[in-house]
């Protein structure tokens, strides 16, 4: 909300805002009083040109109530159609400045709910603090979306995405592999090769409504290994915890665990079998010229997973 303080110091009144910019704010807030709040003027100020807006257009953009405003689908055309244009606009301006100053605009960036709230979500907040002009549109999901299409500027996948309209860029090298407490192994039974996971207790964790209780493991030729065990979880940091209880096995990625092996929490099990490669990506549309502050914002996702992740 860095733009709305400018605005308060500068003393400008919202007839001289631009409507694409005020209603694109309209749509971003929960209630006209919000909107107000940003802004630094009254409901009343805001409602009023609001309804100008609205008379000029000759359609309903929102429909109102006490606690919650909802666009009409004239109203969702023209925030998504307002989106654009003022995104264009930062872009065209950045393009054309001959100092190339301060970043400025907004980043659209979705993420997997896991890495999104362990790494993403804290790294983007350091990104804004450093660029605060920036600002960070951050959408969580339990699945991975292809922001093809989509107003999305950047997609943070593990695994890749074969998409000729998408480029892929590195952020960390990442694979999935098997953790156990450091005393998990007091009275159990050996654990030399992969065939012995079936006489251990393997925490599964299911995601989509699949049990993953198929561990794979190889590079290039993939061997997967039914485990089974007491304890099945559909959140990560739940199997993780119970694992570190001395639970269980666990196969996680190291963006995961890497942190908590190196606080000793726990360690890997048969670190000489390979496992499946499901590296770290950012994604983001493959156009001529790319912002800068799209690429300053993948650096600095890419430097900030590599310190919290390690190898």
């Amino acid at each position: 909300m860095h733009c709305f303080r400018e605005r308060k110091k500068q003393g400008m009144d919202l007839t001289s805002i631009d409507d694409l910019e005020f209603f694109e704010q309209i749509s971003r807030s929960q209630s006209l009083t919000e909107a107000a709040r940003n802004w630094g003027k009254s409901v009343s100020a805001v409602s009023k040109r609001l309804a100008a807006l609205e008379s000029r257009l000759g359609v309903p953009l929102v429909r109102r109530s006490t606690r919650r405003l909802t666009l009409t689908e004239e109203g969702q055309r023209y925030a998504t159609g307002a989106l654009a244009i003022l995104q264009q606009k930062t872009d065209l301006e950045e393009a054309l400045s001959v100092q190339h100053g301060e970043l400025k605009g907004r980043i659209r960036v979705h993420s997997s709910l896991g890495i999104g709230r362990k790494h993403i979500a804290p790294l983007l907040g350091e990104f804004v603090r450093e660029h605060p002009l920036i600002q960070i549109d951050l959408q969580l999901s339990p699945l991975p979306l292809n922001i093809s299409g989509t107003s999305f500027d950047i997609a943070i996948r593990v695994g890749g995405l074969s998409d000729s309209r998408l480029k892929a860029r590195l952020l960390a090298r990442n694979r999935r592999i098997v953790c156990a407490a450091p005393g998990y192994f007091n009275g159990a039974p050996p654990l030399r090769t992969i065939g012995d996971l079936e006489r251990h207790n393997c925490i599964v964790l299911r995601e989509n409504n699949a049990d993953y209780s198929l561990w794979r493991f190889g590079e290039k030729e993939r061997e997967y290994i039914d485990v089974s065990g007491s304890m099945i979880s559909d959140d990560g940091d739940v199997v993780t915890d119970w694992c570190i209880q001395g639970l269980g096995l666990i196969m996680r990625s190291t963006w995961h665990v890497n942190p908590l092996i190196q606080q000793g929490l726990l360690q890997q099990v048969l670190p000489d079998v390979p496992t499946p490669n499901a590296d770290i990506y950012a994604l983001y549309p493959a156009t001529t010229r790319t912002p800068r502050r799209i690429t300053a914002a993948i650096e600095h996702l890419k430097q900030g997973l590599a310190a919290r992740i390690g190898s």
